[in-house]
């Protein structure tokens, strides 16, 4: 029996076909971490090969282990597809009509490789947003081969520090999809939450240089692997860590590494490490172990953010300081998988990463180097609830006066790494109107959520799904979601914003929601509905999309 997509991975695909279908140039799928991006490549080359036997797709990315997963994947869902492999790490140098191929063995074999019609590219940030780098190199190539050929990026982070999105500038990718968020994927188990502690030690990187807007390392390794502080940041964690079975520690270099290692094992805890230098056969084993409990503790340096999948993992100790987006994201979402033995992974950062990046759930894109004009986010003026800019003093409508910003402190709660801690309200009803700014003139949705006790104040929330970047692509995101789970999917069909408040209002409001409170305005942080809403949701949404294909 072939594998099966699950519902949201089906619906990348459809998003995928329809955006190719109404566009011209190179779409990315953006996918969180642990949503089965290789499950989506599998689908996608297959359905491809089935309906055009004639078409050759190249399958690029940058580890060994990346291409290992897509292969299996690949023949999960096709046993018999015609599959090869292009790998020196591999130790395949086949190439056939679906090839799944290294970008360093392959970079230099253009003509080797031939006509190709569809490349797809997994971890696809790595691509440089300027013409230069091995990627961009292999595409042009290929394109004086077949200047038809069309390429489709899959990432969990869009964006490279110090350049912002890789859909900016002159870049390979025109456009992000994407069809699911880490909200849904928690809410219906397929992720695990993460859980955070404040924690006592901190890593100080003062005076730390940074280059390209990363810590330089050999400059930050000297500011963090002090033995004191090692001592530390490990008996705090031993402290913490209670009963949990499989803890990685993500360290600022391999000499940190190895000092964290020996800290632990000085304390009677089972440690290895793994750099990118180990033997692969040293390597396999080390994880082998960890993985079968014969290690505890594993401490790494610049090697396990992709291509290392071990649910189980149920501490995560971020003991390095980044400045990078991508990077935090990649060190989390290890710990995301759906667990056997607990529901979550406890995650201890002394690097500040949290603090610095935000929850996992919107981490904002890096600005462009140099640039301190990215587009702000928003807050909203509690007199007339006009959407400005985080940082305005004086609301532009109605002239209200913010209160002067207090210093933050930067402490973690027990869940800020979800984005999730707040208030509960249980929601009774609901009400969805269309606000227009009366300082831009744009249309965006408005939400109320209502509580039985009518003495309550309402919690207030915008959706600017007309607005152009993320905001707006996070909003429809948003919207898709809370129109299926509430039976109201005829609102994706309208396209009067007061049509679409309309056909909400007769859907399903979720059971409860988490909320915070910023002055005095409300930000949701989370939604939830019910198993059985849920269920209706995803029903209703493969309706469509079948009447849609019949």
């Amino acid at each position: 029996m072939t594998a099966q997509l699950r519902d949201y991975q089906q619906r990348a695909i459809d998003e995928l076909y329809d955006w190719l279908g109404n566009n011209v140039g190179n779409p990315c799928l953006v996918l969180p971490t642990g949503a089965g991006k290789s499950h989506v490549v599998a689908a996608l080359c297959r359905d491809v090969l089935q309906e055009w036997p004639e078409t050759r797709v190249l399958m690029l990315t940058h580890v060994k282990e990346l291409i290992e997963q897509n292969a299996a994947k690949m023949l999960e869902h096709w046993p018999d597809a015609p599959l090869g492999i292009y790998s020196a790490s591999v130790g395949s140098k086949k190439i056939d009509s679906i090839t799944f191929a290294g970008i360093q063995s392959a970079h230099k074999k253009v003509g080797l490789i031939g006509h190709v019609d569809l490349v797809v590219i997994d971890e696809c940030h790595l691509v440089s947003h300027k013409q230069q780098g091995t990627y961009r190199s292999m595409i042009n190539g290929l394109k004086k081969i077949n200047p038809k050929l069309c390429v489709v990026g899959l990432t969990a982070t869009p964006y490279r520090l110090g350049h912002g999105l890789i859909t900016e500038g002159d870049a390979l990718f025109d456009a992000l999809i994407e069809p699911v968020s880490i909200e849904e994927l928690v809410s219906r188990k397929f992720l695990a939450p993460l859980r955070s502690k404040v924690t006592e030690s901190r890593l100080d990187v003062t005076g730390v240089a940074k280059r390209g807007g990363e810590f330089i390392e050999a400059e930050l390794q000297r500011a963090v692997n002090k033995p004191d502080k090692t001592a530390a940041v490990v008996d705090e964690v031993i402290r913490l860590a209670g009963d949990r079975k499989a803890w990685l520690f993500f360290c600022a270099g391999v000499e940190h590494a190895e000092s964290v290692r020996d800290a632990l094992i000085d304390r009677g805890v089972l440690a290895k490490s793994i750099f990118g230098h180990t033997p692969t056969a040293e390597r396999e084993q080390i994880i082998a172990d960890f993985r079968s409990g014969k290690i505890k503790a594993l401490t790494n340096a610049n090697v396990l953010t992709t291509g290392f999948d071990y649910p189980d993992i149920d501490l995560i100790a971020m003991l390095r300081p980044t400045m990078s987006p991508t990077l935090y994201v990649q060190m989390a979402g290890r710990g995301m998988r759906p667990k056997g033995h607990t529901d979550h992974c406890l995650v201890l950062d002394f690097a500040g990463v949290v603090s610095t990046h935000g929850p996992v759930t919107s981490v904002n894109p890096p600005k462009k180097a140099g640039e301190g004009n990215g587009e702000a986010p928003v807050k909203s003026c509690p007199e007339c609830h006009e959407l400005v800019a985080i940082a305005a003093r004086e609301c532009s409508s109605c002239g209200y006066e913010f209160p002067a910003p207090q210093a933050k402190k930067l402490e973690l709660h027990n869940d800020d790494i979800m984005g999730a801690s707040g208030n509960e309200l249980i929601v009774s009803h609901w009400w969805w109107r269309k606000h227009v700014s009366r300082a831009s003139g744009i249309e965006m949705l408005a939400v109320s959520y209502y509580t039985d006790d009518m003495s309550a104040q309402p919690v207030l929330e915008y959706l600017p799904v007309l607005h152009d970047g993320q905001p707006g692509q996070r909003a429809l995101q948003l919207l898709a979601v809370m129109a299926r789970h509430s039976g109201a999917l005829s609102a994706l069909d309208q396209h009067d914003l007061t049509d679409v408040a309309r056909e909400l209002n007769g859907g399903k409001p979720p059971q409860k929601i988490r909320y915070r409170k910023d002055g005095k305005f409300y930000r949701v942080t989370r939604r939830d509905w019910s198993a059985a809403d849920r269920a209706r949701g995803a029903a209703a949404a493969g309706a469509v999309v079948s009447a849609q294909v019949a």
